[in-house]
């Protein structure tokens, strides 16, 4: 899946990932490979990212949007 997690001034992470774990503001949710289309809001919290290469990476966020649709996931946030 090809992630991009981008805030007003900068993109924070480009790359390809086999699961991301975020803060929805009904609940914490994943995403993996061919998930249904979803758009959802996020609450202030961590973002977890499994990289293809087998890293894991945290972001601290304080809230945003995300869209996933054909294995591309774009992550809006406020800050991070």
């Amino acid at each position: 899946m090809h992630l991009e997690i981008i805030t007003p001034d900068k993109k924070i992470f480009e790359g390809e990932v086999s699961l991301i774990q975020l803060p929805g503001s009904k609940g914490g949710f994943e995403i993996l490979k061919n998930h249904a289309p979803i758009i959802s809001t996020l609450e202030k919290g961590v973002l977890k990212i499994k990289e293809i290469n087998g890293g894991e990476q945290h972001f601290e966020v304080d809230g945003g949007v995300i869209e996933n649709k054909a294995n591309k996931i774009i992550v809006l946030v406020e800050s991070a």
